[in-house]
């Protein structure tokens, strides 16, 4: 909200410099987004939001756009291109000042009414730039979350406590409670939504506000309309108490009806449209029931006052502030009663924010009050009583206070502090519990005089956990091998699956697909990284590299159980190597991806595991000339599918740091001659286990097949390199570890060692 100083001065005499005071509500909490001075050309001008954009209906060049500036929805006529819903922009009220001695009007263009104007830097005289309106960036609205903060006396509590000064806050005297007021009643049927109504009646003149009022109303932000009408929302933006003013003569029966709306009920608000409510909102009704207003948001044109007035009953009441903001948030309708009560108002400042009100209808409005005020309040409600600890206060800030210190800065604010007790004065609703006084205790002291510190976590909040550095590790593995990552839809065509050579018992069916072909859930990756394999090399492009690490989702058998979800990743290699000039380019093999396979299980450092030789679904060593063929591809494809979950639980080899050996290493190698079906890799492990600790590396250098082997027999070669950390190993010890390997495979698999 926008505060002007002089009135801020009504409160407490505060004659410090403007931008020390300024310094002074940022120390507080409460921001300053900027300062307007008096006598400079801009005056009247808002932050507004951007509703709905509309075209004009007799121009094409400009068009409509309802703004709301937080009093609610006004119509404005642009012809500037960018605007659009959203969008927060200068708005400049009628009754407006621009610099060139400018004010804005009220004026009708092209048939439509505009009620002020949206400014560009230009206009604003902040630049030469008139091609578009102005957009502020999101933080330009200013919302305290604090109710007391939106009412000038609020800010000025928080004010001469900073500045050790007094603060006078007057509570005028709202007279005798009675039943009747020459005639008038009210009835609140919804008390637990409504716990408190008072009501005041006056004869009063209409007329204009007097010059000052008009002044501080437009600094404030809000136009001045009449004086009747300016003093309600005069003492809104003083004491934070919204108050709705009835014309007596026009509400039906002289009397007020508190009740919940009927199923279906609508009524015409303010702004001159008509809202359909809801069983759950709030209404304020005449005698006769007929709705003249929704509670604590927006009231109706039936009993509005207007220059034929003659008398008055004015409405003070505290609302529920949960009921209030949902109303305002469903009908998408906001007021600046609407932004206070919904953060929560005094309940205890009802009676005296009316009186208040009646002081200024005298000075204002000739008028002429009947003495005595209704005012339903069944179950008054009490201040708060928080705990506040000393130790506490000092653990959170930190600081160094006593008990005597916390007491001393919360009291000034209206807290009272006794022997651990803080009572919390109505117009707080916001401090409830021990960790906000701790919070006015930090403002009090200045925010920026707290020192920073960082809070001990044990559990590393915000690090990655050992799972997602893993699944981070296997897309590394993979961009390090030169692949590429894609990302594919979950949801696939049976079709593809079936191209695919996947053909699962039961498929996940959705029931309201993006496309009709694509209807089910994945039960793998291969399909999808095959169509794009087969999509790249369509478009020129058959030499790819990609994986994709997703979800894929598997049926259970519990009807009502959800779908099992696991994490994949895929990989597929097609066409070509491009070696040039370092190596000739060859066609991808199988080794190609049993490489990087191999990597991948070094770099998650797996204790057990094998490359065994099968046919999963799309593997079939018959049906995988059908698969390219269905998708069109000519070139040779590489493909395998892991299950990453599986992967990641699976044993590790602990991480521990081995010294490295100053002492050359021993090279042997060994060719065996074995049957077709004994993977390799089977060998290389046999041969780690011979070789023991002193065998530092294997690798499958050589396969050999002749028909001089013998039928179904095959030769693999293997390297292994030998080394001890202490000593350089003699022949004799080389020589016996030969023999332990050599005998160990040939006694494992029926081999013969090649000479």
């Amino acid at each position: 909200m926008r505060a002007p100083l002089a009135w801020i001065r009504d409160f407490t005499p505060i004659e410090a410099p403007v931008e020390e005071i300024a310094d002074a509500l940022n120390q507080l909490g409460l921001e300053v987004e900027g300062i307007d001075e008096p006598g400079r050309e801009i005056g009247g001008v808002v932050v507004a939001r951007i509703l709905e954009v509309m075209p004009h209906p007799d121009a094409d060049r400009i068009r409509l756009a309802d703004v709301d500036a937080g009093d609610g929805p006004v119509r404005v006529v642009c012809g500037a291109p960018n605007i659009e819903a959203d969008m927060l922009v200068p708005f400049a009220r009628v009754g407006a000042h621009l610099p060139g001695n400018f004010t804005i009007e009220r004026r009708k263009i092209r048939g439509q009414v505009s009620e002020g104007m949206l400014c560009s830097p230009r206009e604003l005289g902040l630049g030469d730039d008139h091609d578009g309106i102005l957009e502020l960036p999101a933080e330009a609205a200013i919302t305290p979350n604090r109710p007391d903060a939106m009412g000038i006396i609020g800010v000025a509590r928080d004010l001469a406590a900073h500045f050790s000064l007094p603060l006078h806050a007057p509570s005028p005297d709202p007279g005798r409670v009675v039943d009747t007021l020459d005639g008038a009643t009210v009835v609140v049927e919804a008390p637990d939504r409504c716990p408190r109504f008072v009501a005041m009646v006056a004869k009063v003149t209409m007329g204009e506000s007097p010059a000052w009022m008009k002044r501080r109303l437009t600094l404030a932000g809000m136009r001045p309309i009449s004086n009747v009408v300016d003093v309600t929302n005069y003492v809104m933006l003083e004491r934070c108490r919204p108050l709705h003013a009835f014309d007596l003569t026009r509400l039906a029966g002289r009397g007020i009806i508190v009740r919940l709306a009927e199923p279906g009920e609508k009524m015409e608000t303010l702004d001159g449209v008509e809202r359909a409510l809801a069983p759950e909102d709030l209404l304020i009704c005449d005698a006769e029931r007929a709705a003249q207003g929704i509670a604590g948001i927006m009231g109706g044109a039936a009993a509005e006052v207007s220059s034929s007035t003659t008398e008055i009953l004015l409405e003070s009441a505290y609302f529920e502030a949960a009921g209030i903001a949902k109303t305002s948030k469903r009908l998408g309708l906001r007021s600046e009663a609407s932004a206070r009560f919904e953060r929560g108002v005094d309940p205890n400042d009802v009676a005296a924010g009316a009186a208040r009100a009646m002081e200024l209808f005298e000075m204002v409005a000739s008028a002429q009050r009947v003495p005595d005020t209704i005012d339903e309040y069944p179950a008054p409600i009490e201040p708060a009583r928080v705990t506040v600890r000393t130790a506490r206060v000092n653990q959170v800030l930190p600081a160094e206070l006593s008990d005597d210190d916390i007491k001393g800065l919360l009291t000034p604010l209206g807290i009272e502090v006794n022997e651990g007790t803080a009572i919390v004065p109505t117009w707080r609703p916001d401090v409830e519990r021990e960790i906000d006084l701790i919070e006015e205790v930090a403002r009090r002291i200045g925010l920026d005089r707290i020192p920073r510190s960082v809070p001990a976590s044990p559990a590393k909040i915000g690090g990655l956990t050992a799972v997602q550095r893993d699944r981070r590790a296997v897309a590394d593995v993979l961009v390090g091998a030169g692949f590429d990552e894609v990302y594919t839809l979950p949801l696939v065509a049976p079709a593809d699956l079936a191209r695919a050579g996947i053909e699962p018992e039961k498929l996940i069916e959705v029931e309201n697909p993006l496309r009709a072909e694509e209807s089910v859930l994945r039960p793998a990756l291969l399909a999808g990284v095959l169509r794009a394999v087969a999509h790249n090399a369509a478009h020129g492009n058959p030499d790819v590299s990609l994986f994709e690490l997703g979800r894929v989702f598997a049926q259970v058998a519990a009807a009502d159980a959800l779908p099992v979800e696991r994490l994949h990743v895929c990989m597929a290699r097609a066409g070509r190597l491009v070696q040039t000039p370092y190596e000739p380019d060859r066609d991808v093999t199988i080794h190609d991806l049993t490489a990087v396979v191999e990597a991948l299980a070094q770099e998650l450092r797996l204790a057990d595991w094998r490359l065994v030789g099968a046919s999963p679904p799309g593997f079939h060593p018959v049906r995988a000339a059908n698969v390219l063929a269905a998708l069109a591809l000519t070139g040779p494809v590489v493909a395998c599918e892991i299950d990453v979950d599986t992967l990641l639980a699976s044993e590790r080899v602990p991480r521990a740091a081995r010294p490295v050996s100053r002492f050359p290493a021993s090279a042997i190698d060994l060719a065996f001659v074995v049957a077709n079906d004994v993977p390799a890799g089977n060998i290389v492990r046999t041969l780690r286990e011979a070789g023991g600790d002193l065998l530092e590396s294997v690798r499958t250098f050589d396969i050999f097949r002749s028909d001089a082997l013998g039928p179904g027999r095959v030769s693999l070669a293997f390297a292994l390199q030998f080394r001890a950390d202490d000593h350089t190993l003699t022949d004799a010890e080389v020589g016996e570890l030969r023999h332990k390997c050599i005998g160990a495979v040939t006694g494992a698999y029926a081999a013969e060692l090649r000479g």
